[in-house]
């Protein structure tokens, strides 16, 4: 019977098992069998697969920890052939094949204590086996060692007890005498220097009461964030604001950024117990600490981390301002093309990309949420080009872009209470687990009309800033709704040579000049016709020609309906740049021109079924197809009705009016030559069919919604208000 070298409790062994897994285990057995599931151990990389990782669990057995397991991608994961690593056993199978878990504590520190595993037990480690721990030691522990055996060398025998440098004070007031012998002073940073006080003077008048001077070790001077890539090793003090704080179940970590940049700072009280509980985001801090590598990323061991108040935090905030508004606002004004109605809204685009630019610099998770169609993923891929290399630039940890900047396509094209619920949702939970601040939430090809406002009001509640980005004939009652909107049509310009790529395109150039090669040819991919000539020559001197854009935007059509609620981000970025950059695997052949094709047989195979079966109507001179897509579309197969309907008017428009209806067993679509307010068509529909239950979504540009039970009476209207209103 023994002790749990944690808690003290009797136990048969040497620890609890409510405490097992805030041990770690070192394994000494030979057989996979010998292993208790549940338990941290330490491992060897043993090296790589396209699944996993394989890890030396002792001498004699390996495991595999899966890629499902890992909270990071595998490529992104900075563990060598031969590092030691802390894994978690979750199985072993009847095979002898051991299958192991994500350890977030990869320090022996972090963990409560150390055992090894024999096979059949557990024990204490002894002094061979604590010999290749201590060979392995981190090489600044070693300086220290020195420098401190030098300083208490250098000390008198009769030296004072060491002080620490910030008890230290020249001439101290409270009475007291500083001896005339060396002093151990030990600084923040766990180093010694020794400090020789003058000699002893004879009694004067003067100077019976003059105190003997100790001078304190001069205190760290400032770093700056971005300038500790070279610093790894020392000790360093760094000024910000906390931007984030998470408790892991080792070290707490908290996110500091400066004016240049920001990191992650551990800081260790107790495995899974929270360090510096005072400290919240926000807050203003002088943090002191060694500058780390973890796992590739760079990172601060926290040695004291203080709140500052007063004139030193007003100094440091005005600071981190000034930074922000000199950086944030972008320093030209060129747009990618000659454009009317880009142009009217320069101003809104250079406000928006400054929102933007501005959310990066603070360390704000970007939420770009945008129409599950080729405009919408296009113009959402441009914003995504130009915002992942200034977070990747801003922070330390290597995989921040999944952490700060998320695109979540809408499934339709306003904001409403569904989807504004599920960001706050995520914002909260994001804020409440991991300490992240609110996000700014970007509209792209969505939420410019007054169905969105309910939804915006939301997220107003919590002070999340966002921005709308559209072509949409928009609603004026948005513009009080949203911190900005760029929407050209507020302003009376003419909107029908316009989508929402063309505004995104050149909102992202300005919020990273250093892209905006990269997005020339974007608003070409986004026209299914009459591209302005403007954007094809800017495509054609990019070096697309009008095959390669057209492959790109029906592979992205395609690939946006499959699952459609996914950001699917490195699959776009192949789709739409060549470079590649994000996948890591190779491909054979045009992989735009392979998924193109899959889209034109798909969607002429539905335009033959349509054609065969549309009625055609003419109403007061009008010319109206009618489609009805619940009989004769595959609902639930590829091309959704919009995107069928938008072809099938395409090609079977005539001279003069025309319109191409289709109507489902409760919603209405309408494709028209001439210009359309479908909100007036559903206000005379309302009108014929009190009892149908009509609503429209979308604004002047979307669709009519009705009751199943009235779909005659609501065709019928329809019709009749189409005539009236085209004629």
């Amino acid at each position: 019977m023994g002790n749990c070298i944690i808690c003290g409790t009797p136990v048969d062994g040497e620890i609890c098992e409510s405490h097992e897994e805030d041990a770690v285990f070192e394994f000494h057995g030979n057989s996979p069998s010998q292993l208790t599931p549940d338990r941290y151990y330490r491992g060897t990389v043993d090296g790589y697969a396209d699944f996993g990782v394989f890890v030396d669990v002792g001498d004699h057995v390996t495991g595999l920890l899966h890629r499902s397991e890992l909270d990071q991608r595998l490529e992104s994961l900075d563990w060598e052939p031969g590092d030691s690593v802390y894994v978690q056993v979750l199985d072993v199978r009847d095979n002898d094949n051991v299958d192991l878990g994500w350890s977030i504590r990869q320090r022996e520190r972090e963990f409560r204590g150390k055992l090894i595993d024999t096979g059949n037990g557990e024990r204490l480690p002894d002094v061979e086996d604590e010999s290749e721990s201590t060979e392995t030691a981190d090489a600044s522990t070693d300086e220290t060692a020195s420098a401190t055996d030098e300083a208490e060398t250098r000390s008198e025998p009769d030296a004072a007890d060491d002080v620490k440098a910030g008890d230290l004070q020249t001439g101290a007031d409270d009475g007291s005498a500083a001896p005339n012998a060396s002093e151990t002073v030990t600084t923040g940073s766990g180093s010694v220097a020794a400090e020789t006080a003058a000699p002893s003077t004879p009694a004067t008048d003067d100077a019976a009461d003059a105190k003997p001077e100790a001078e304190a070790e001069p205190a760290l001077n400032r770093t700056t964030i971005d300038s500790i890539d070279n610093q790894v090793g020392s000790v360093v003090r760094l000024e910000g604001e906390i931007t984030g704080v998470r408790q892991t179940s080792g070290p707490t970590v908290f996110e500091l950024r400066d004016e240049t940049a920001t990191v992650e700072c551990a800081a260790f009280e107790e495995a899974g117990v929270r360090a510096y509980p005072d400290v919240e985001i926000d807050d203003v801090v002088a943090l002191e600490g060694e500058v780390e590598r973890h796992h590739g990323d760079l990172q601060v061991e926290t040695e004291t981390l203080e709140i500052l108040d007063g004139e030193e935090s007003e100094t440091i905030r005005q600071r981190l301002e000034e930074a922000i508004e000199s950086q944030a606002r972008p320093a030209d004004v060129s747009l990618l093309a000659e454009h009317d109605a880009v142009e009217s809204v320069e101003d809104g685009l250079v406000e928006a990309a400054t929102t933007i630019r501005r959310a990066v610099m603070e360390a704000r998770p970007v939420v770009v949420r945008h129409g599950a169609t080729a405009d919408g993923y296009v113009g959402g891929a441009a914003i995504e080009r130009a915002v992942l290399p200034l977070i990747r630039e801003k922070h330390t940890r290597e995989d921040a872009e999944y952490h700060y900047f998320e695109r979540r396509p809408l499934d339709g094209r306003v904001y409403d209470m569904d989807a504004a619920t599920n960001d706050v949702t995520s914002m909260l939970e994001a804020r409440d687990r991991h300490g992240e601040q609110l996000p700014l939430v970007v509209l792209v090809n969505a939420g410019s009309t007054e169905e969105s406002v309910d939804g915006y009001d939301l997220l107003s509640l919590y002070d999340a800033e966002t921005v709308v980005i559209d072509d949409s004939r928009a609603d004026d009652e948005i513009t009080d709704a949203v911190s900005v909107a760029v929407a050209p049509s507020l302003g009376g310009a003419d909107v029908s040579d316009l989508t929402s790529t063309a505004l995104a395109a050149n909102i992202a150039a300005h919020v990273n000049d250093d892209v905006r090669d990269d997005l020339e040819h974007l608003p070409a991919v986004s026209y299914w016709e009459n591209t302005p000539k403007a954007y094809v020559d800017l495509a054609t001197e990019a070096g697309y020609d009008e095959t390669g854009i057209s492959e790109r935007r029906e592979a992205v059509a395609l690939e946006a309906y499959y699952q459609s609620y996914k950001d699917k981000r490195e699959l776009v970025i192949d789709l739409l740049f060549d470079d590649g950059e994000g996948s890591e695997i190779p491909r054979d052949g045009d992989l735009a021109a392979h998924v193109s094709e899959q889209f034109r047989d798909k969607l002429e195979t539905e335009l033959e079924t349509a054609r065969e079966n549309l009625e055609t109507e003419e109403v007061d001179g009008v010319t109206v197809a009618v489609l009805d897509t619940d009989a004769f579309t595959h609902r639930y197969n590829f091309p959704t009705t919009t995107l069928l309907l938008d072809a099938l008017h395409r090609r079977q428009r005539d001279e003069g009016p025309f319109v191409t209806l289709g109507v489902g067993d409760d919603e209405l679509h309408v494709r028209a030559t001439e210009s359309l307010n479908v909100r007036d068509l559903g206000d005379a529909i309302d009108d014929a069919a009190p009892n149908a239950g009509v609503s429209v979504v979308g604004g002047q540009d979307g669709h009519v919604e009705f009751l199943p039970g009235e779909r005659d009476a609501v065709r019928d209207a329809a019709l009749e208000a189409l005539g009236e209103t085209l004629a």
